[in-house]
């Protein structure tokens, strides 16, 4: 195996100048949980590295009164540790089940972010909570809705020199159910073949709202609309769901590769509807 070439590497002392390195072509890092791997495999070739993990202006969690301003160097860790994100029930429950625990004390949510894996299990939280994600750069700051900032597999619309400072997390009016689950080809550190969240406001039983995401299954993250409004007004019943299984496998693009083929998939996208209505049924 080739020696890999060492990266120069900087640390600089506060946001302004992390954003000149960025400026003259550096490659922000924080956890490194996912360059790193990719800077091994060769599918990145970074020409400097910025550490910006300790950086106070992005190490930050404010609570405002419509959600939470999360700084993008948190860790996994920190987050379902704070207990401003007990407000945010599906993103503790997304958080919980990436990688191991060291993983989750290095990885971040900017860092997951900025990755715009289709897989990746923090994005689906973001698309439930319908995050904004603020960038910065030396020439100012801008917000994006998270569907907007992702605009395919693994490309995000950063401009060079620019950074994810923060995301932006509305609380949830009133009172949904969460729902997180993934399957893999493994019980632990497992990358999904497909997985679904959900938020779901329950009123008598019967769906009053409904918020999807599916992950593993399109070029991006995916919120299969019509199956949510087609999911107002029913019983949460799995039964009462059935007809909505092949709407919702026919709304993914997914792929095969080594983990999966794309007819498994739709199929495993489908029956997750089926799992998430019989969790409703008997309460999560």
């Amino acid at each position: 195996m080739a020696r890999l070439r060492p990266i120069p590497t900087v640390k600089p002392k506060d946001l302004a100048e992390a954003l000149r390195y960025l400026a003259a072509g550096g490659r922000p890092m924080a956890g490194g949980t996912d360059l790193l791997v990719s800077i091994r495999k060769g599918t990145e070739k970074p020409e400097l590295l910025v550490y910006v993990g300790e950086l106070p202006e992005l190490r930050f969690l404010r609570e405002e009164e419509e959600g939470l301003e999360v700084g993008a160097a948190l860790t996994h860790a920190e987050l379902l540790s704070h207990p401003a994100t007990e407000r945010l029930p599906i993103l503790r429950e997304v958080l919980r089940t990436i990688g191991s625990p060291a993983i989750r004390a290095m990885g971040t949510l900017g860092g997951n972010l900025v990755t715009a894996s289709p897989a990746g299990d923090g994005l689906l939280a973001l698309y439930l909570l319908e995050a904004r994600v603020r960038l910065v750069d030396d020439a100012g700051e801008r917000e994006l809705p998270i569907q907007e900032f992702v605009v395919g597999p693994r490309r995000t619309a950063l401009k060079p020199g620019e950074l994810v400072r923060s995301l932006f997390l509305p609380y949830p009016e009133g009172n949904p159910r969460s729902f997180f689950r993934k399957v893999g080809r493994r019980r632990a550190l497992v990358i999904a073949v497909a997985s679904l969240g959900a938020l779901v406001w329950v009123e008598d039983r019967r769906v009053k709202r409904a918020r999807l995401a599916l992950g593993s299954v399109a070029p991006t993250i995916l919120r299969p609309r019509e199956v949510e409004e087609a999911l107002v007004g029913r019983p949460i019943a799995p039964e009462a769901w059935e007809d909505l299984v092949p709407k919702l496998s026919a709304a993914t693009q997914p792929i095969s590769d080594l983990r999966a083929s794309a007819e498994y998939r739709r199929k495993v996208a489908g029956r997750l509807l089926l799992a998430l209505a019989e969790a409703l049924r008997t309460g999560l």
